[in-house]
């Protein structure tokens, strides 16, 4: 048996790509590698688009009683880099509606112009090993949602130099 070699891409249904459009190269720090008004092919990365946005006409929002997608995920290679996203954003106006430390991933959840959830996050653990001595330790099966935080803090304590392990230990 073969398993994919990678996620390819994510499509979204909306009634404004264009808005959507800017909202992800903003978010994403993508760009547009195709669009035609109809639909629009986005990337951050060597692959020829990582989201899709297609213009269906619809408006409604996703809700907790909708079934499908709850969120997307995009993971940042370093700390610095979430957190200087986060700064970023939150310069423009754009600020996660949720921040929370899952004990795998220190994550910051935003809602797009149609209401989509996507994360950002990093990776807590540096190999596959320490995460998976977490598991067995019984604290995920503790607390399997996390710890919130507060973004501005995390910065604070970050740029302070606080050790990372301190920085995404769940406290």
């Amino acid at each position: 048996m073969a398993s994919p070699a990678k996620l390819a891409h994510i499509v979204f249904r909306t009634g404004q790509v264009p808005v959507m459009t800017e909202w992800y190269v903003r978010v994403l720090e993508g760009r547009v590698t195709f669009s035609n008004g109809f639909i629009a092919f986005l990337t951050y990365d060597d692959e020829h688009h990582r989201i899709a946005l297609v213009g269906t006409g619809a408006s409604e929002r996703p809700g907790e009683s909708h079934t499908g997608l709850h969120h997307a995920a995009f993971t940042y290679d370093t700390l610095g880099d979430l957190l200087g996203t986060y700064r970023r954003l939150k310069a423009d106006g754009v600020h996660p509606f949720w921040c929370i430390n899952h004990g795998p991933t220190t994550s910051m959840y935003f809602a797009d112009p149609d209401g989509n959830h996507i994360e950002l996050q990093i990776d807590n653990f540096a190999t596959e090993a320490e995460l998976d001595r977490w598991f067995r330790s019984g604290a995920f099966a503790d607390n399997p949602i996390g710890v919130e935080f507060d973004p501005d803090e995390l910065v604070r304590r970050f740029e302070s130099g606080e050790p990372f392990a301190e920085l995404v230990k769940q406290s």
